[in-house]
């Protein structure tokens, strides 16, 4: 069947987690994914080796692309991908700063050589600004942005534990990539689009800042529990396992005294009365809710919350998360064989072929010099 982007060729120089989740979502649509590496290969095919032999983050990176690697000090080498940016509807590079431009590949010459041509960047903290030139991991800008402030015990700022930077910055290149092809539909011409890890968490951290510049002070770090909402967190339950509630509004509150709690008169208690008093109040009535759980397995009372409309949760670990009911899988190859990956997120009514393998290092570089070596 015809997939979104069927015929759209995106070239893309790129390495590690951004750029690479960028071009993987444009490539499970239907585009064809020529990825660049260098000599000795994407650097995030070295980082481990626990899936058969491969690296957990290039799999989950990098299906159904073609890789060639090239070297753009070499002037054939150089030809060769300026002859495949021609032919491509979209450029995408994550280099470090300034190293498209210096290799003769920055995006506004590609754009004005190229009309049609759409160019996406991919940086730390973004082309101008006094952070341009500084080298931007993950970690880095979680700790620049002020994430890990917001993460965390009341003791001690935390990563977020997955490369949120990284991945953030690839959805919003694949969304503004997306834009890009919708505008030129119309237009007839390509636009440049640039996005940063340091953009990327910043524009998620709108509602700790609203509370730095209107309260003075951000959100208190919680932990598991919410910083302005109670009862909101994690709860040992009977059998020691952890169940996981959250409570929005009153009148769920009011429901939760009287059939969790056993006494409907604590929702009138001042103590408890609204979300402002039960955070300030939150030890009492941690220890209340403790006490009523405690009654409890995990079964029964997952069964009584359901029954009284609680939204609540199991604490989990990634081995509840690979054994849970609602996940979904799908099966790719690599080059060492068939690899089991959580199935993308977006569900569509068609059906979709299944996704094209991993690439090895280099495998398509006979193929793809010979056909973007011939003459137009």
């Amino acid at each position: 069947m015809a997939l979104p982007l069927d015929g759209v060729l995106v070239v893309s120089i790129e390495q590690a987690v951004a750029a690479p989740y960028a071009s993987m979502r444009l490539a499970d649509a239907g585009a064809r994914v020529i990825k660049v590496e260098r000599p000795e290969g994407d650097f995030g095919r070295y980082y481990d080796k626990v899936v058969n032999g491969s690296c957990s983050y290039f799999v989950s990176l990098n299906r159904g692309k073609e890789s060639i690697t090239l070297d753009f000090k070499n002037p054939s080498d150089a030809t060769l991908l300026a002859t495949m940016v021609a032919r491509a509807d979209v450029f995408i590079q994550n280099l470090a700063p300034g190293a498209a431009e210096r290799v003769g590949f920055g995006s506004a010459a590609l754009r004005a050589k190229h009309p049609r041509l759409i160019t996406c960047d991919i940086s730390g903290y973004g082309e101008t600004g006094p952070y341009a030139e500084m080298k931007a991991y993950d970690f880095l800008v979680q700790c620049e942005t002020g994430l890990v402030s917001v993460t965390g015990t009341a003791e001690e700022r935390a990563r977020v534990g997955i490369s949120i930077g990284d991945l953030g910055a690839g959805l919003n290149a694949y969304a503004g990539v997306l834009e890009a092809l919708a505008l030129r539909e119309r237009t007839g011409r390509g636009s440049g689009v640039a996005v940063s890890l340091f953009d990327a968490l910043a524009d998620l951290l709108n509602h700790p800042f609203l509370h730095q510049t209107y309260a003075g002070r951000p959100p208190v770090r919680a932990g598991l529990s919410h910083p302005t909402i109670a009862p909101y967190g994690a709860y040992r339950v009977g059998d020691g396992r952890e169940i996981v509630i959250a409570i929005q509004n009153e009148r769920e509150f009011a429901r939760f005294c009287a059939e969790l709690l056993g006494n409907e008169a604590l929702a009138r208690d001042a103590r408890f009365s609204n979300h402002t008093a039960r955070v300030a109040n939150r030890p009492a009535l941690d220890a209340l809710i403790v006490a009523a759980f405690s009654k409890f397995d995990i079964e029964g009372l997952s069964i009584r919350l359901n029954e009284a409309g609680i939204a609540f949760g199991r604490l989990n670990g990634i081995d509840g998360l690979a054994a849970h009911p609602q996940l979904r899988r799908m099966t790719i190859t690599d080059e060492r064989g068939p690899v089991e990956l959580i199935a993308p997120p977006v569900r569509f009514s068609e059906p979709r072929p299944a996704p094209s393998p991993v690439p090895g290092l280099g495998q398509h570089a006979a193929a793809i010099r010979a056909e973007f070596s011939k003459a137009e």
